[in-house]
């Protein structure tokens, strides 16, 4: 028996030094006073002593050590905290990235076969690691975050706490030393600890736990049946109907909901299920564009009874507010009925509707076609049948002997002409059978008889019979087959909405199922995924399952638990909860399911090109090493052995001149191989992002002479103009200087003998540019990125003149210094590469030795990766 999964609480901070640390281990220690079995699975104490001292008293399970690339690293054993099998497990740093070479990827994937194996844990987490912010947070920043967790990670936790601390107080932590070590106080609190980027970062962090806890208040109200309104969260919902007044409606809910910080806008558009409303797709598709540009989401929803739709709507998202347009009916029209926004307004309890007037209301109500017999008009057919033959029999009675029986007849079936058309088939039918009794006993000779005397009477009376039914049964299939169009058109209506979710990217397995969900009114929709092979009773086991999507509150263990499932394939079946599901509507629910698995296997597929990219370009670089490598490594070394082997040779009396051109030769050849070799080194450090630089002031004044000089002669062919004044530039000199050799050296090559590459330099916007000036035959300009990519030649097969990596490497050393390399053509004929560096700051931001580029802020800085 599989033992139940453990629970997961995560402590969420928006910065490193918050204290996510120092919470987990308090609670362990609290936990540990209540005798609970607590290890400690990894915690990382980054040499706080404070922290460090409540490791104290908590059982801690060895680490694994791991060696890579000559180094020894210490990881998380999972196995090892799986065997010890404790109650709660404390395990620091969720998006930590494992030492390549382990058994999963990230920690967190540790974590997950943990919490499998029955184990509860407590981790940590800053929320600049989650995925979906990552690019926020490098906007906020300036820094991008190479650790990332999955989003649905943390969602899945059963508890999400965050860890909070005003930025102006985590600073004062800062400088009194409690977070990082003394020598990068300084540069951490005029960088990533300024007082604005820590404000923006608490601010995200406390928006996304306010969404969790929205999600979970939603899963409580489902799970106890609570229908009314907990106003603890502004949601404003405005109603569409696809006339021209939604445009209004929408702009007016808009600014509803930007009078409170957070407040949600829905729009939703209710569809009655015989499809006869009237509304126009345009106008919908325009005012559905519209609500998603102001930051609001649009939904759709199927009901007959279109003010109590709308506040089911409004309750099942815990809508505080609701917009409705002013009503277009007339003044004759409203005497009748109270029309949809009165009859909301009633229905509403708590809910706040405004009713919104829009230039439309002076316009009149558009005509609306109403569905054919419905609950109603059957309701009224049948009055009809049983009172208005007998009342046409009371007011021809005194006209009996002045009228003709075919007279008599023709009124009794003009009877039955409207009763069909009011109450359908068998309403007509009780009135021809009742007006035929009536005719016999009334009308028809012998009177008040129910006999008759003459043939021509009784075939008459069986024809009006005849006819009577005869008109009901196409009065009846008239009315069906409007009902089947109707819904037809329903049922096109909500498929051409699940073929715009897909167009607009929006298939992401949760959406589709939230989608479905509001669609039918359900109270829940899951996707299962059957565990192991089929069996013939499975389908009420809920271990042969796995839930892979759930919309709504108290997911379907098993496709038996559900009021209506769908099978997609063996594997995958859609199970929703709420009402049962007629024929028809089972058709859309099989078009969401096929939706649903071609969502959930893009989903997978994804995940799988992610892991396989990786390896992918690790073997696209390593194929490409190899070719290109293959003469250019080869030709030094045979050049140097040539060399060497003539000196060492006793056969031949050298010469001082031929030893020295000998000796040079071995010189310049095995300075070609350490160049190449050191480029190589180089690149796949970038490639793996572990190149490490020590960034600080730098004059270009001083630079460029150095980087002239080590081209040798070719040297020569340099001119330079760099203006006196010019700013210094934030960069390592000698990354920089290899820079400038490659690029220059690269412009010498293949200028024209008789001209000069021109090296000048300029500042503005905050950068330095550097321009490299040749008059060569250029690129053309859809090469220039092609140029950039390693191990090509753009054409040149001349193998001596390297690998192709010179410039690849120029643009990855630039953009980890936090500049770029860019090329452009000269005018008049040439190519032009322009260097822009970032002008130095009062307060360089020191570089660990030994750490990585881009990772220099978090509590999860590694030194492995």
């Amino acid at each position: 028996m599989n033992p139940v999964r453990g629970r997961l609480r995560i402590y969420l901070g928006a910065a490193p030094g918050v204290g996510k640390t120092f919470a987990m281990l308090g609670e362990g220690h609290r936990r540990r006073e209540r005798g609970t079995d607590v290890v400690v699975g990894f915690a990382e104490t980054y040499g706080r002593r404070r922290t460090a001292d409540l490791l104290e008293g908590l059982e801690t399970v060895p680490r694994r050590t791991v060696v890579y690339r000559g180094a020894s690293f210490t990881e998380l054993d999972t196995d090892a905290v799986i065997a010890r099998a404790p109650k709660l497990a404390l395990i620091d740093e969720l998006a930590h990235t494992n030492v390549p070479g382990s058994r999963n990827a990230k920690r967190w994937q540790d974590i997950e076969e943990i919490l499998d194996a029955g184990i509860d844990v407590v981790s940590t987490v800053n929320i600049q690691h989650l995925e979906s912010l990552n690019d926020v947070v490098q906007q906020i920043t300036g820094v991008q975050q190479r650790e990332t967790v999955p989003d649905e990670v943390v969602r899945r936790a059963d508890q999400v706490e965050v860890v909070d601390m005003a930025p102006e107080a985590l600073r004062r932590r800062m400088a009194h030393g409690n977070i990082y070590p003394p020598e990068k106080i300084d540069a951490a609190l005029s960088n990533y600890f300024r007082v604005g980027n820590l404000t923006a970062l608490r601010e995200l962090a406390l928006l996304w736990v306010a969404g969790k806890v929205d999600e979970q208040l939603d899963s409580y109200r489902a799970a106890h049946g609570i229908s009314g309104t907990w106003e603890a969260r502004e949601r404003v919902v405005v109603a569409v109907t696809g006339g021209p007044e939604g445009d209004t409606l929408i702009r007016r809910a808009a600014r509803i909901a930007a009078r409170t910080k957070g407040a949600d806008l829905l729009a939703v558009h209710v569809t009655r299920s015989d499809g006869l409303n009237g509304a126009d797709p345009a106008n919908l598709l325009r005012q559905r564009t519209l609500v998603e540009s102001l930051g609001g989401t649009y939904h759709q929803v199927i009901g007959d009874d279109i003010p109590q739709a709308l506040v089911d709507f409004a309750r099942g998202v815990n809508a505080t507010q609701l917009v409705l347009g002013a009503s277009r009916r007339g003044r004759i029209a409203s005497l009748f009925a109270r029309g949809v926004g009165a009859t909301t307004t009633v229905l509403s309890g708590a809910i706040d509707v405004h009713m919104v007037t829009h230039p439309e209301v002076s316009k009149g109500r558009r005509p609306m076609r109403r569905a054919a017999l419905t609950g109603t008009r059957r309701i009224a057919g049948w009055a009809m049948a049983v009172v208005i033959p007998p009342l046409l029999t009371v007011a021809l009675l005194p006209f009996r002997g002045e009228l003709a029986l075919p007279s008599e007849i023709l009124l009794f079936l003009f009877t039955v002409v409207c009763v069909a058309l009011v109450g359908g088939m068998w309403p007509a039918v009780t009135a021809a059978v009742a007006g035929f009794l009536l005719l016999n006993y009334f009308f028809t000779p012998p009177v008040n008889r129910f006999t008759i005397s003459q043939p021509e009477n009784l075939l008459a009376l069986g024809v009006y019979v005849l006819v009577a039914v005869m008109v009901s049964a196409v009065v009846d299939l008239a009315a069906r087959r409007t009902r089947e169009s109707a819904r037809a058109s329903a049922d096109a209506e909500v498929l051409s909405t699940l073929a715009g979710h897909v167009l607009r990217g929006e298939a992401a397995l949760p959406s589709l199922l939230a989608r479905l969900r509001e669609t039918f009114g359900l109270s829940s929709v899951t996707l299962l995924e059957r565990v192991g092979d089929p069996s013939p009773d499975d389908y009420s086991e809920p271990e042969a399952w796995r839930i892979v999507g759930i919309a709504g509150a108290a997911p379907c263990p098993a496709p038996s638990a559900a009021d209506t499932d769908v099978t997609i394939d063996e594997n995958l079946v859609l199970a929703v909860n709420g009402r049962l599901l007629d024929a028809s509507d089972r058709r859309v629910l099989e078009a969401f399911a096929a939706e649903a698995a071609i969502a959930l296997r893009q989903e997978r597929l994804r995940e799988a090109a992610e892991l396989a990219r990786p390896l992918a370009e690790a073997d696209k670089m390593r194929t490409a090493l190899l070719a290109a490598v293959s003469h250019d490594l080869r030709t030094p070394l045979a050049s140097a052995k040539a060399a060497v082997e003539s000196l060492r040779s006793t056969d031949v009396a050298w010469s001082e001149e031929d030893r020295g051109e000998l000796l040079a030769t071995a010189d310049e050849s095995l300075a070609k191989l350490d160049r190449l070799v050191a480029n190589l080194l180089d690149m796949s450090r970038l490639q793996a992002g572990v190149l490490g630089l020590s960034a600080e002031p730098t004059a270009m004044s001083e630079i460029v002479p150095l980087a002239i000089d080590d081209l040798g002669p070719a040297g020569d062919r340099v001119a330079r103009d760099i203006p006196a004044g010019l700013p210094e530039v934030d960069a390592d000199p000698a990354l920089l200087e290899r820079i400038l050799v490659n690029v220059m050296g690269n412009a010498v090559r293949y200028s024209p003998p008789d001209a000069k590459v021109l090296v000048t330099a300029s500042a503005h916007g905050g950068q330095v540019e550097v321009r490299v000036i040749d008059r060569g035959p250029g690129i053309p300009a859809e090469d220039h990125d092609r140029v950039f990519m390693p191990f090509q030649r753009m054409g040149d097969r001349d193998n001596h003149t390297g690998v192709g990596l010179g410039l690849a490497l120029s643009r990855g050393l630039a953009e980890a210094m936090g500049g770029s390399l860019v090329p452009e053509e000269t005018p008049g004929g040439g190519l032009t590469m322009v260097i822009g560096l970032p002008i130095a700051r009062r307060a360089v931001t020191p570089v660990e030795e030994g750490a990585f580029i881009g990772d220099t802020t978090g509590d999860n800085a590694n030194s492995h990766l």
